[in-house]
């Protein structure tokens, strides 16, 4: 059954340049999405519709039937969204633990570790610690959340190639275990390998691979 759904989207920079043209799409629990596309074709912009972070210019983005502004685009990424950022957007005068910490009352530690980090890492402060260290906080963190879907923008481009590889594993037990709907935008053609549905946005449409 389709959690999350888009109809009839459309969206343009500045009102002019289109990049997204009546794209319609539909994400069910349980899977882990995939979405390709070259660089500038809008995969973060859709991945920011689905969070909430943006609005579309036409079309609707519903939850389980009901649209996302329902109750306020806020309450959305509260409340149904978790996401894994490029940039990480971690908070920086914080330690790996405490951001996590913020998320979840359950132990950090052990979310850390399942992400690479060690106990000893935990405990610095997170400009401390280099880019790939970085990133495993920010997955980390999204892990820690109770919503139902999981954004991720380049979940693994910052990390060596065995190290994404685990990453990629827990984002799909993320789907296969804990039953969430994780959608990841990516380079990575072997990451896109191990998702359960593959999508190509290109020239404005979500076309399944």
């Amino acid at each position: 059954m389709s959690v999350l759904k888009c109809s009839g989207i459309r969206y343009a920079y500045d009102k002019k340049t289109s990049v997204l043209k009546e794209m319609n799409a539909a994400f069910e629990t349980g899977k882990m999405y995939a979405i390709l596309g070259p660089s500038g074709c809008g995969k973060t912009t859709l991945l920011s519709l689905l969070g909430g972070l943006d609005e579309p210019d036409s079309g609707e983005i519903t939850l389980d039937g009901e649209n996302i502004n329902k109750n306020g685009l806020a309450h959305h990424r509260r409340c149904n969204i978790a996401f894994i950022f490029q940039s990480y957007n971690l908070i920086d005068y914080l330690t790996p633990a405490e951001n996590v910490a913020l998320i979840s009352a359950l132990p950090p530690l052990p979310l850390l570790e399942k992400v690479g980090l060690t106990p000893e890492e935990a405990k610095r402060n997170v400009l401390k610690l280099s880019g790939g260290q970085q990133q495993r906080v920010a997955i980390a963190r999204a892990l820690a959340s109770e919503a139902p879907i999981l954004l991720a923008d380049e979940p693994t481009g910052n990390l060596d190639e065995d190290t994404a590889a685990e990453i990629t594993a827990i984002l799909k037990e993320c789907a296969h275990q804990m039953k969430k709907c994780v959608i990841i935008v990516t380079h990575s053609n072997e990451l896109a390998k191990q998702a359960d549905v593959v999508f190509r946005l290109k020239k404005g449409e979500l076309l399944q691979a």
